[in-house]
């Protein structure tokens, strides 16, 4: 079983190594870490899920501030907003991890993508911070930018949607 601060410590230390992945895995606990991608912690064993559910405690308090913003969307333009959002043609580029969501890799720059910009498999569309760690979110997908879900300084689950991309 994990502490926290054993996995804090385990970050920092990936962090400030040239190592790119880490993986640590004890009494079927498993730790994986993946430098400038995501940082993604696996339960395999029972006891792992004491540690678990004190990341998921903070989720439903983030999740109010959030889950509103699409409703929001969605009420001024039910045509165009709710229809996209369960369009299965559409591509959803979702969230690998809880933390803050950021258009642009600083206050001063613009952001990455805005709708209507075309995106490659590679193309970074946005940053989510988490635990002092900046990650890249990439597309994962060729398309078009149709939606951005949340706005700049968000917090965001693991799992929620970000963007729509029209696929090409």
């Amino acid at each position: 079983m994990f502490k926290i601060q054993e996995i804090r410590e385990i970050i920092k230390l990936v962090d400030s190594s040239s190592i790119d992945e880490f993986v640590y895995e004890v009494d079927g606990a498993k730790v994986k870490l993946k430098k400038n991608n995501v940082v993604v912690t696996e339960t395999v064993a029972p006891k792992k899920e004491v540690v678990a559910p004190v990341v998921q405690q903070s989720v439903p308090a983030e999740a109010p501030a959030v889950t509103p913003a699409p409703a929001k969307e969605e009420a001024p333009a039910p045509a165009a907003a709710a229809p996209s959002v369960n369009d299965p043609s559409l591509h959803k580029i979702v969230s690998p991890m809880v933390g803050t969501f950021y258009q642009a890799p600083n206050p001063d720059s613009p952001a990455y993508v805005k709708v209507g910009d075309k995106v490659g498999d590679e193309t970074i569309v946005c940053i989510v911070e988490a635990m002092k760690l900046f990650n890249e979110i990439e597309a994962e997908v060729q398309g078009e930018i149709v939606e951005i879900l949340v706005k700049d300084g968000d917090l965001v689950e693991y799992g929620q949607p970000l963007f729509l991309v029209k696929a090409e």
